[in-house]
């Protein structure tokens, strides 16, 4: 994997040729500047695939962080290598950037952090399947996906938010805000969802915002929300909200 890249992105309806076209556009100039060479720097357009299950995200996942195991000093030691993200997801180092969001992944697999990164780590070393490698590494098909759908400006206050789902819901605010209360989960879902669509926010970051809940709870609350949305109550809702804020 020393002439590619693998990312597993959120592109919350804009286009990933946009996002994609930035990114090498950008570390083209970074490297370009760094080497004192001119031109292109990517040979081949990206390559991209829809994840449409929560089962295929964690392969996918564990299956890019076992790619360091093909190197030769990395067999066994995956996490050390400098230029993966498994190393913050297994605790070992600081994201300086804030660009992962590993609590949405590992929160599948338990609420409990040590136990979250031991089951995940086992499931990195199973991903070196012959079958699965040749789907992710496109040996088989040439795929690409562009959205057509309208790119949502994500400067949405989590205020207006809480505000708007406690008014459409009868609910009283500080209530979003409480542990253990069983009557406002599906508000609170609803709340997490939009929240991370809208406000660009991780899942740390809604921890702090709600208070007394955890990354892996943010996670599973925003994949509730997404079933919610089947619901014509709380889809009209979720309309409402988008004609009003964004």
């Amino acid at each position: 994997m020393d002439n590619h890249l693998h990312l597993i992105i959120d592109a919350n309806g804009a286009d990933i040729s946009r996002i994609m076209h930035s990114i090498n556009f950008s570390y083209a100039q970074y490297f370009n500047h760094r080497h004192k060479r001119h031109g292109h720097l990517f040979q081949d357009r990206f390559k991209s695939k829809m994840v449409k299950s929560e089962m295929y995200l964690d392969a996918l996942s564990a299956y890019v962080h076992n790619n360091p195991c093909d190197i030769k000093g990395y067999e066994n030691c995956p996490e050390k290598y400098e230029f993966s993200s498994l190393s913050i997801y297994l605790g070992l180092r600081h994201d300086p950037y804030e660009l992962v969001d590993d609590g949405f992944i590992m929160g599948m697999f338990s609420k409990k952090t040590k136990k979250a990164r031991e089951s995940y780590m086992k499931l990195v070393y199973k991903c070196s399947d012959k079958v699965f490698k040749e789907e992710v590494e496109f040996l088989n098909e040439e795929t690409e996906y562009r959205s057509e759908r309208k790119i949502l400006i994500r400067n949405i206050k989590t205020k207006e938010i809480l505000e708007f789902i406690a008014t459409k819901l009868g609910i009283e605010k500080i209530k979003l805000h409480t542990k253990h209360c069983r009557e406002i989960v599906e508000a609170k879902a609803l709340a997490v969802l939009l929240m991370r669509s809208l406000c660009n926010l991780k899942c740390s970051e809604i921890c702090r915002i709600l208070g007394n809940i955890t990354q892996s709870r943010v996670s599973k609350l925003s994949s509730l929300g997404v079933k919610l949305l089947d619901d014509e109550k709380y889809k009209n809702i979720t309309y409402e909200f988008m004609e009003q804020y964004a």
